[in-house]
């Protein structure tokens, strides 16, 4: 049972300049460490910047709050599976609503999928409840 869809579309150029304004404040506010590294290591920091900022927004949508009710842009983490595959690690506010969000008996699924094609980076998020194995 789908409980949350969200999705965002965001412009590469925008993370570009915040990136030239604000650098690593900027930096720091919204992303991991884990997803500081795998996006400065790749050949445009800034797309993937892009993505994972996209997938923040769309999971905060997906989610129903969008950032307040304690819900913070760090809550939400954006992961690789050594296929390639991006996931979503969700902790403390996220976490929480999330967890409020999923019946009894149930497990949340979060599926996450990113593109991008200069200069426009998106994601969509959906957040299912799946009977608990």
């Amino acid at each position: 049972m789908i409980i949350g869809i969200g999705t965002d579309v965001l412009d590469i150029r925008r993370i570009e300049r915040t990136l030239d304004r604000f650098g690593d404040r900027f930096v720091a506010r919204v992303f991991t460490e884990v997803e500081r590294a795998r996006a400065l290591s790749r050949p445009r920091p800034a797309a993937a910047f892009a993505q994972r900022y996209a997938a923040k927004e769309a999971c905060s949508k997906a989610l129903g709050t969008g950032f307040r009710q304690g819900v913070f842009w760090r809550d939400m983490a954006v992961d690789n599976l050594p296929s390639g595959q991006p996931f979503l690690v969700l902790t403390g506010g996220a976490r929480q609503r999330l967890d409020a969000l999923v019946p009894a008996g149930m497990a949340a699924r979060i599926d996450l999928t990113l593109s991008d094609e200069f200069p426009i980076a998106q994601a969509v998020v959906v957040i299912s409840a799946i009977p608990e194995t």
